[in-house]
C-alpha cells in the first residue's frame, strides 16, 4: 500500500508540474507574496498560525490540512505536494499525528526533503503522554499543544527554525516569539488559578475524542472520551458503554464534542445519561477566519473559558451554550 501510494504522488507531482509549465508558472510563490521571505509549510492550522506568530509578515505560510478538518488521515492534493516542493522549511507535529494511511512520511519522500534540514518536527521538547488502548501504549497522544506550555515549546522550536534558516531576521523572529510567548504564559497562568474552583467530583471533561490527556494533566481535571484517537473505530458498543457508565458515575453536569468531528457519537451519550452537549470546542484546528477560536491563542483562550464554564453548571440545570 505504502509503495502504491508513493507511486500516486509520484504521478501527480509529474502531472501537476506539467500543467504549471503549461501555464507559465512553474515558479509560483507558496502564499503569491514576498519572493524573498521563506517559504513555509505546515500540517495543520494550528502549527501554521503559530508559524504566522512567530514570522510576523517575514514569511510565506501554507497549511496543507484545511480548517476544520481532521489531520489524522489527510489526503494529500497536488497542491500539497506543489507547495512542499517549493518549501524552505516544512513543519510538522509528530506525535503520531501525521501517520495516519503514512501520507505525511511519503509526501517528504516524493518531495525530496530531507529531515532536520527541510521538514522540522516541533514537539521534540515534549514530554509525551502515551495512549492507554490495548495493544497502544506504545504510541504517543499527539494533542500536547492544548497544554499551553507544551505551545511555548512549539514557539521556541519555531525561532530558532526561522532564525537559523533566515539568520539576518532573526532578531525580528526573537522579538515576535517573545511577545508571543507572553501572551501564553500569561493565559496558562489564568487557567491554572481558573480551575481551582471546579469541584472535584465534577471535575471530569467528556469529549469524543481522547485529545484532551496533556489539557487535563496541565489544569488539574481529568479527560474522559468515547474513543481514545480518531484513527480508531469510533463509538463501538463497548466505547459507548464505558463513557456512559463513566458518566453516569461522577457529577459532571455537561457534555462537549469537537470542532472536528461527527457529533452523533456524543449525542447519543447526551440521550443517554440526559446531560447537554455544552459547545463545540477546539482540538485539531483552528476555526475559520472571524470566527471565535480563528488562531491558536483565542482557541485555547475558547476552550478554557467554555470548558471552565461548562464544569461549573449545575448538574441537572445545565443546558447547551446557544440555547440561553
Amino acid at each position: 500500500m505504502k509503495n502504491w501510494l508513493k507511486v500516486v504522488l509520484s504521478t501527480v507531482v509529474l502531472i501537476t508540474l506539467a500543467a504549471c509549465g503549461n501555464s507559465g508558472s512553474a515558479n509560483q510563490e507558496i502564499t503569491g507574496t514576498d519572493e524573498s521571505h521563506l517559504n513555509v509549510v505546515a500540517t495543520n492550522s494550528i502549527i501554521a498560525d503559530m508559524a504566522e506568530q512567530v514570522g510576523g509578515g517575514l514569511v510565506n505560510i501554507h497549511s496543507l490540512v484545511p480548517i476544520g478538518t481532521d489531520p489524522h488521515e489527510h489526503e494529500v492534493l497536488p497542491d500539497d505536494i506543489q507547495k512542499s516542493e517549493e518549501a524552505d522549511i516544512v513543519l510538522y507535529n509528530a506525535l503520531n499525528l501525521e501517520t495516519g494511511n503514512g501520507w505525511f512520511d511519503d509526501l517528504m519522500d516524493t518531495t525530496g526533503k530531507v529531515e532536520d534540514e527541510d521538514y522540522f518536527a516541533l514537539s521534540k521538547g515534549v514530554e509525551p503522554l502515551f495512549l492507554t488502548s490495548e495493544g497502544q501504549t506504545d504510541q504517543a497522544d499527539p494533542h500536547a499543544w492544548l497544554d499551553l506550555q507544551n505551545g511555548i515549546k512549539y514557539v521556541r522550536e519555531i525561532e530558532r527554525i526561522f532564525s537559523e534558516k533566515d539568520p539576518e531576521n532573526a532578531a525580528a523572529f526573537k522579538d515576535n516569539a517573545d511577545a508571543y510567548v507572553e501572551k501564553l504564559t500569561e493565559l496558562d497562568s489564568e487557567a491554572k488559578e481558573a480551575f481551582d474552583d471546579i469541584p472535584e467530583d465534577k471535575q471530569l471533561l467528556v469529549t469524543s475524542e481522547g485529545a484532551f490527556k496533556y489539557f487535563a494533566k496541565a489544569y488539574g481535571i481529568e479527560a474522559g472520551y468515547i474513543w481514545e484517537i480518531n484513527t480508531e473505530n469510533q463509538g463501538t458498543p463497548e466505547q459507548m458503554k464505558q463513557i456512559i457508565d463513566k458518566v453516569k458515575s461522577s457529577e459532571t453536569p455537561v457534555l462537549f464534542v469537537e470542532t472536528s468531528v461527527d457529533p452523533r457519537s456524543m449525542e447519543r451519550v447526551s440521550q443517554e445519561t440526559g446531560l447537554p452537549i455544552y459547545t463545540a470546542i477546539y482540538t485539531d484546528s483552528i476555526a475559520k477566519e472571524g470566527e471565535p477560536g480563528d488562531s491558536y491563542y483565542d482557541m485555547v483562550k475558547w476552550n478554557i473559558e467554555k470548558i471552565h464554564d461548562g464544569l461549573s453548571q449545575t448538574r441537572g440545570e445545565a443546558e447547551p451554550l446557544d440555547k440561553k
